[in-house]
């Protein structure tokens, strides 16, 4: 089974089960998955730094886009990092919750996650350029997928941590 197909069938049973069937977020998800299957995707090559592997590292290459005086000046770079910055939060909380407590902590990934669509949401919105993407919902309700990628993990891949997909390089 091509592994989107496989993705966006466990979030689908996963939200008929939490009674979020019809939720327009979902597609969104399984695209997610499938993304952040691939290493590269989850730690993308930085232009301030060789790979993003940490929130603050995109923080920092956010900062470094803003740079006047450096040959990297791209503001419209910091939409493309800020919306890593909500999808890899999201990721991380609902797939790999006890490393991110271990780690940075809860809070400040769904605080990071929430801010970061939100600007995503806000920048789509001003621009008008972009396909509509559910970026407001999920600043809005990332607690709620947070909590329906955790499922999806429990309930669905019950060959974790044994599943290639959970054998990344945390460690």
């Amino acid at each position: 089974m091509e592994l989107r197909r496989f993705f966006d069938l466990v979030i689908r049973a996963s939200f008929h089960d939490l009674a979020l069937q019809g939720d327009p977020v979902a597609p969104y998800l399984a695209d997610l998955l499938t993304r952040f299957a691939r290493t590269e995707n989850l730690y993308p090559r930085g232009r301030a730094m060789p790979r993003l592997e940490t929130v603050v590292d995109m923080m920092l290459e956010i900062q470094a886009a803003w740079d006047t005086d450096g040959s990297q000046f791209q503001p419209e770079h910091e939409v493309n990092v800020r919306r890593h910055i909500g999808d890899y939060t999201l990721f991380m909380t609902g797939m790999f919750p006890e490393r991110v407590e271990r780690t940075a902590g809860t809070t400040f990934y769904v605080t990071q996650g929430k801010r970061a669509y939100h600007f995503i949401s806000e920048h789509s919105r001003a621009s008008t350029r972009d396909a509509p993407v559910p970026y407001r919902r999920l600043a809005e309700r990332f607690e709620t997928y947070v909590a329906a990628l955790d499922y999806a993990r429990r309930v669905h891949f019950f060959d974790a941590p044994q599943h290639p997909f959970f054998r990344l390089q945390f460690e």
